[in-house]
């Protein structure tokens, strides 16, 4: 007869190594976070459309940011207008390729079902918000009826980033987001430059994409335990800390930059002068790049949490 110990045994869910176990030392409350993420971007979400679309303030500010991007549409303008255009192939093509080789390459076809299925939804969102959300009602502002918000270039140029954020290694998201960060500010920068579209719908669409990514990373990190682990920042020169602080400052400079700019177009509408001001235009500009990169951080050190082991390997 021989002894138990003879025969191999399964391995336990929660010995070292294994998914589970993995899944089990990564950050605490993880799940907690990105629900309360997701909720407070659907809050957000109508936040901004109440406040810029159904107040007086609020359409006088987003639509004065519109008017006065008149004033530097030049040199700008043309550039915002090639990004523009070629914006949708862009956006696919670099998602695509980015996605389709990650997905052969490591085998990660859960990941990639769930990251392309959460971007067409925004995409598709987006579209039927711009449908069923009500005409801009009159509120004593002179602006166009017709609801544009949330944009839909910026949703594809940020859902698109977003996917190829959630495909990527938990070392290579810290400059993986500040990147497609970056590259969905300078989107929505864009549209507001070119005239396509005000401040608050680029925030919105920001907002949309938020609400869906977040929980497709969630699910991405659970399905995937195995590799959706690390030790934190400073492993690799992508997950620097550098590429976290850059968009968190970024965001600071620009809440700095609106606050000083709203106040300037205050004092300048008390004087009653008749000339042009940009002010309005520079407030919007930085509700842009504060929204993106404010949320770029967050998702940043969401993801970070979410994926770091508890108990990283002593060297």
């Amino acid at each position: 007869m021989h002894a138990a110990s003879e025969y191999p045994q399964p391995p336990s869910p929660h010995a070292p190594g294994t998914p589970a176990s993995n899944a089990g030392r990564q950050g605490r409350g993880a799940g907690v976070l990105f629900l309360l993420a997701t909720l407070v971007s659907m809050a957000a979400l109508a936040a901004t459309y109440y406040f810029f679309v159904r107040t007086t303030t609020g359409q006088f500010i987003d639509e004065s940011a519109l008017v006065e991007a008149v004033e530097i549409h030049g040199a700008a303008g043309k550039a915002a207008t090639k990004l523009l255009d070629w914006l949708p192939a862009l956006s696919l093509l670099l998602a695509t390729v980015v996605v389709l080789f990650v997905t052969v390459m490591r085998r990660r076809w859960a990941a990639a079902g769930i990251a392309v299925t959460a971007c067409v939804g925004a995409n598709v969102a987006t579209q039927i918000l711009k449908d069923i959300v009500p005409v801009r009602p009159y509120r004593g502002i002179e602006t166009l009826e017709l609801n544009s918000l949330p944009s839909g270039h910026t949703t594809l140029a940020a859902s698109a980033a977003a996917a190829v954020f959630l495909m990527a290694t938990p070392r290579w998201r810290p400059l993986a987001g500040f990147l497609g960060g970056s590259f969905a500010v300078a989107t929505g920068l864009s549209t507001l430059i070119n005239q396509w579209h005000r401040p608050a719908d680029v925030v919105a669409a920001f907002l949309v994409v938020a609400v869906f990514m977040l929980p497709a990373g969630w699910l991405i990190i659970r399905t995937g335990p195995r590799w959706n682990v690390w030790d934190g920042y400073g492993e690799h020169w992508a997950s620097s800390r550098l590429w976290l602080a850059l968009p968190l400052l970024a965001g600071l400079a620009a809440a700095a930059v609106a606050a000083f700019s709203l106040l300037g177009a205050a004092a300048w509408q008390g004087q009653n002068n008749s000339g042009s001001s940009t002010h309005y235009f520079w407030a919007g500009t930085s509700l842009i790049v504060m929204a993106g990169y404010f949320a770029t951080a967050a998702g940043v050190w969401l993801f970070g949490y979410a994926a770091r082991r508890r108990n990283p390997p002593r060297r």
